[in-house]
């Protein structure tokens, strides 16, 4: 049971880091300078005055940058291997008395996977809105984004086993989207004629 509790705090941090990559991780040593988390060994720096200080520093640049416009839309394509970097530590700090080969594997995979594909997600939202209101609407996007992965940070260590089942169920939700969406895109259309066309 303890596992399966870091297992999907883990999952519910990494989401988190699809939204904000910084974020998480000040959450994370907060929780742990407070007493409120126990970090996996080799992960106690997290939880250090300094590296509070760090992320401190590093989330409040993240943030104001998602609100200068088209400098969003430029550091989503830094965020995005950041993201998965940054879930990838956060899974493996959260889970202990593993093989640090199934460790990292499950850090990697599910980590990894599950940041990917909400800034996945919220790197599509951002390009719509851009294209839509030539960036006046990130702003809100931004905001949203921000208190996303405020909310979800806290809620994954205070209630772990709830937001972690919720995260994997949309982390389906989003798959089978896009999955849909690509295999469409893959299909060849049909003219009006009958005949067939590639896109």
């Amino acid at each position: 049971m303890e596992l399966l509790m870091s297992l999907l705090l883990g999952i519910g941090l990494s989401a988190a880091c699809g939204f904000r990559v910084f974020v998480p991780l000040l959450v994370m040593s907060a929780a742990s300078l407070s007493g409120h988390m126990t970090l996996a060994p080799g992960f106690e720096w997290i939880g250090t005055e300094g590296a509070f200080a760090v992320f401190a520093t590093a989330s409040v640049l993240e943030v104001l940058s998602y609100y200068v416009p088209w400098v969003d839309n430029l550091m989503d394509s830094v965020a995005s291997p950041a993201a998965v970097v940054a879930g990838t530590i956060v899974m493996a700090s959260s889970v202990s008395d593993m093989s640090p080969l199934l460790k990292w594997t499950l850090a990697v995979v599910a980590g990894g996977g599950t940041a990917a594909v909400f800034q996945g997600a919220t790197t599509l939202v951002r390009g719509a809105s851009t294209a839509m209101t030539a960036g006046l609407g990130n702003f809100a996007v931004s905001s949203a984004e921000l208190g996303i992965s405020s909310v979800l940070s806290v809620l994954a260590i205070a209630v772990p086993v709830i937001t972690g089942a919720a995260i994997l169920v949309m982390v389906l939700f989003i798959g089978r989207k896009l999955f849909g969406r690509l295999r469409r895109a893959r299909q060849p259309q049909v003219s009006p004629q009958g005949g067939n066309y590639l896109r």
